[in-house]
């Protein structure tokens, strides 16, 4: 579906009011969004935050020009939907782990990109589709995706699955580069300690 939504097909099909493409891409992307609707405005709000996006992409879609990727597009989307409900509601949204960036990190963990300098052991994230082949362990990712904080799963998912730039990623979470590298650490560990022990006992 990732490829699919990209297709100028179906974003033709989206652009002609063709509600069962819709229905598909709420079914795709709906989880996505909340993620990144969390992560900017909390818990409170999230799920108020996706509808409104996903009410603003529908109105929108007509006028979508193909300069960025759709998914990127709807990203940004709910990203400013979450910071205009924050603005609204005059508060502002905390990030866990922000209090103690860069303890216990590697200050050359990561290049200028944000990819690791010596990447751990067993961890190839070049190659994710290789480890999506074993639906057992792949099972064991999600479930890791499941409970990581709100946070480090958006940013995970900003980058290694949806590849936006470091950039990007901060501007749509609002959070400056630096942090951006600390969550992306955090995340690809806690999925690095599943694919190893998945690897050693063949368990979650």
């Amino acid at each position: 579906m990732s490829q699919l939504i990209n297709d100028p097909k179906f974003i033709a099909r989206l652009q002609s009011g063709d509600n069962s493409a819709f229905k598909s891409l709420i079914g795709t992307y709906h989880s996505k969004l909340l993620i990144v609707a969390r992560a900017i405005a909390g818990d409170v709000f999230a799920e108020d935050v996706t509808q409104e996006a996903w009410a603003s992409i529908y109105k929108a879609v007509g006028k979508f020009e193909g300069r960025s990727s759709l998914s990127t597009w709807m990203i940004q989307i709910v990203s400013n939907e979450a910071k205009s409900r924050l603005r609204r509601e005059k508060r502002h949204s905390s990030y866990g782990d922000v209090s103690d960036i860069g303890q216990g990190v590697d200050p050359d963990a990561f290049d200028s990109n944000g990819h690791w300098s010596n990447p751990p052991a067993h961890w190839d994230i070049n190659t994710p589709e290789l480890m999506l082949q074993e639906d057992q362990l792949r099972q064991c990712i999600e479930h890791t995706l499941t409970v990581l904080p709100e946070n480090q799963k958006a940013v995970f998912l900003l980058r290694d699955v949806e590849q936006s730039d470091l950039s990007e990623i901060a501007d749509t979470l609002a959070i400056s580069q630096a942090n951006v590298r600390v969550l992306l650490h955090r995340a690809r560990l806690r999925l690095m300690t599943t694919i190893n022990h998945y690897q050693e006992t063949g368990e979650c």
